[in-house]
């Protein structure tokens, strides 16, 4: 009995490889958010570096964003439906019930990318720095308004641990993505703002927008000048934006590895640093098992103050 599972095991083993081998044989689709969004802008480079390497064309397919995640779930693991998300896709199972589990039913492939938010307010506000904007909105409670984007986005997570770890309240505006959003700000309609480094940095060169820190734990490069919100008023704060690519659970292993090693390869590349970074982003492929320990630490860094603060 022992031999014949063996054997059996061993056939299973030779077939996964030799579907590997042969993997891909069709088109492949990344699924990620509408055109424009923080999640497309990846999925197109990736769609476009990888394709040739694996010998098959890699189709972007845009969907609504609170959609993405089913519609990969529900795929046949075999390779050809991957999806691209941020931090909502593990994040925001703490606010909203969804038809998933962001671990149990995917099969991670590698980190595409981390960056901070710069913590950006309108020129009006009197707020030169974190301090002073910390003891404004303590004057002012829930008087300040701070544009987000849908739940479990990186600027709505930002908002949320800021305002839990400074103690103050400001009210929440949502928007249906960054570009909105940023528009708002600088019509004055919000005061402050989460923002990826790339998307604001033209408004603040130009002075429309005033940045005060950066949510990263040191400086960072994609926002020179800018001191982090740890230093400048809020110890300990860190919310990174976060980008990564999945596939269904139970796709091989041996096509897991594939895909990692194309991606990871491009991702490490000298024309994908720079196009990255102009962006303001930073490239930073993992194994499988790093992005699982990553998202395991994420939810269990954030999940107490985002369930007692999300919805208020």
């Amino acid at each position: 009995m022992k031999t014949t599972f063996t054997a059996g095991a061993l056939a299973l083993g030779c077939a996964c490889v030799a579907c590997a081998q042969e993997y891909p044989v069709k088109p492949i689709r990344i699924v990620t958010s509408p055109i424009g969004g923080g999640n497309d802008f990846p999925a197109r480079l990736i769609a476009l570096a990888v394709a040739g390497p694996l010998g098959q064309q890699i189709v972007v397919d845009n969907r609504p964003t609170a959609l993405i995640a089913d519609i990969v779930a529900k795929s046949p693991p075999d390779g050809y439906t991957l999806l691209l998300s941020g931090s909502a896709h593990w994040l925001g199972p703490l606010f909203d019930k969804v038809n998933y589990d962001p671990v149990r039913d995917f099969a991670a492939l590698t980190l595409v990318d981390r960056s901070p938010t710069v913590l950006v307010v309108h020129p009006s506000l009197p707020a030169k720095n974190v301090r002073e904007l910390i003891a404004i909105a303590k004057a002012r409670p829930s008087e300040l308004n701070v544009a987000v984007g849908g739940t479990g986005s990186s600027n709505y997570v930002a908002a949320i641990l800021f305002g839990s770890m400074a103690g103050v309240n400001m009210t929440r505006i949502p928007y249906k993505g960054n570009a909105p959003a940023i528009t708002a700000l600088l019509s004055g309609e919000v005061q402050v703002m989460f923002s990826s480094a790339g998307a604001v940095a033209p408004h603040m060169q130009s002075g429309r927008l005033r940045a005060l820190g950066v949510s990263s734990s040191q400086p960072s490069p994609l926002a020179p000048g800018v001191p982090s919100i740890a230093s400048a008023g809020v110890p300990g704060y860190v919310s990174e934006v976060l980008h990564a690519m999945f596939a269904p659970a139970k796709t091989p292993p041996a096509i897991i590895a594939k895909l990692n090693t194309e991606v990871s390869r491009y991702l490490r590349s000298a024309p994908a640093r720079d196009i990255f970074l102009k962006a303001g982003i930073e490239p930073s492929p993992s194994t499988p098992e790093e992005l699982v320990e990553i998202i395991h630490g994420e939810v269990a860094r954030l999940s107490k103050v985002l369930r007692d603060k999300g919805g208020k």
